[in-house]
């Protein structure tokens, strides 16, 4: 008699230990949901930052083509040079900005 009643209570018990068992690894698993809306938050935040890197990349190559041999501009390359020598005209006031600090 008793071994009837387990034996009834057994094969739910097992399938409700095993429904409890995946319901618990669909949320907190290493695939499971948390983990895939984790994923889905890194890849916004990485393609904002090469959106961002794209933009600065494409405003660099612009001033670089303003220096290539074929195509040099005479204000970009008078630029240049005063950067990288450190020179002023005597009548030219030169203002020093503060940098901003790379991230």
């Amino acid at each position: 008699m008793i071994r009837r009643a387990v034996e009834r209570i057994l094969g739910p018990l097992i399938g409700c230990l095993a429904v409890a068992y995946f319901t618990y690894h669909l949320v907190n698993g290493d695939r499971s949901l948390l983990a895939w809306r984790h994923i889905d938050a890194e890849v916004v935040e990485a393609e904002s930052r090469l959106a961002q890197l794209q933009g600065e990349r494409g405003a660099l190559e612009k001033r670089a083509s303003l220096l290539r041999p074929d195509h040099l501009d005479p204000d970009m390359l008078e630029e240049r040079a005063r950067a990288v020598l450190n020179f002023a005209r005597p009548d030219e006031v030169v203002v020093l900005a503060p940098r901003k600090p790379k991230s």
